[in-house]
């Protein structure tokens, strides 16, 4: 049985940690090195790090935050956030990272998915896609954070991400987004039927039951998280009792 995995999501801006609703009204909530030795010792099965401007201001992610993190850190984390080159996943894997997550070099250049777990290892790629529902129902893919639409429909960039060589694919619901009314689980549930690498669900979670809910009505690997843990809401331990019970598999 396929064990889920509880992922904190640390939205970092000039090397804080930082979080808002609808990629809007952002807040500082901590630094990044401190929050995520605290998830690791509560139980966290990874972490992931975006760099949430770095492509907007078009500029290199900041790697003195990774550095701290990999020291801290007994878990593996993923790093996104203005990457742009096979140099950048080389700069960022060699800071400690295990993962590198990319959107917008991406959507701008998908040749870069395929150079990059050629020569890093599918294992090591993650295409993060941010998506919002229009008013004709369809789903589309949104680059620079969120701030510039694309022509990209959700469900066929994933499946072309898979083919291009991703090794895992996480699916961020700007709608859900900071909203705490739970997962988009028909968007998801599109993905993970038609993809055969790791999909995990970001943006919505606001009680426990979203968490439940997104596994056995998507069928995701993993379930992403921010606001819930940041401000304390639910716990790691807590969650990971609760969803076990609920029968589903958790890593331990």
């Amino acid at each position: 049985m396929l064990a889920r995995r509880i992922i904190p999501c640390l939205d970092v801006r000039d090397g804080r940690v930082v979080k808002g609703q609808r990629f809007q009204a952002i807040k500082d909530v901590e630094d990044p090195a401190k929050l995520g030795k605290i998830y690791s010792e509560e139980g966290a099965d990874e972490l992931v790090f975006y760099d949430i401007t770095a492509s907007s201001e078009q500029r290199e992610i900041s790697l003195e935050f990774i550095e701290k993190v990999a020291a801290t850190l007994q878990i593996p984390f993923c790093v996104g956030g203005g990457i742009k080159t096979i140099q950048d996943f080389g700069r960022i894997l060699r800071k400690g990272a295990d993962k590198v997550s990319i959107n917008s070099a991406a959507i701008l250049n998908p040749q870069l998915i395929k150079q990059a777990a050629e020569v890093y290892g599918s294992q090591c790629v993650v295409l993060s896609i941010d998506v919002k529902q229009d008013p004709d129902q369809s789903y589309r893919v949104y680059l620079n954070g969120g701030r510039q639409k694309t022509d990209l429909e959700a469900i066929a960039w994933a499946k072309k991400g898979v083919a291009l060589g991703a090794g895992e694919l996480v699916i961020n619901s700007m709608d859900q987004d900071g909203m705490k009314n739970g997962y988009d689980i028909a968007l998801l549930k599109q993905i993970t039927d038609v993809v055969n690498v790791p999909v995990i669900a970001s943006g919505g979670a606001g009680k426990l039951s979203h968490f439940k809910d997104v596994i056995q009505k998507a069928n995701v690997d993993g379930i992403l998280a921010a606001s819930v843990f940041h401000y304390g809401e639910i716990k790691i331990n807590d969650l990971k009792d609760y969803l076990s019970k609920q029968d589903i598999t958790m890593r331990i």
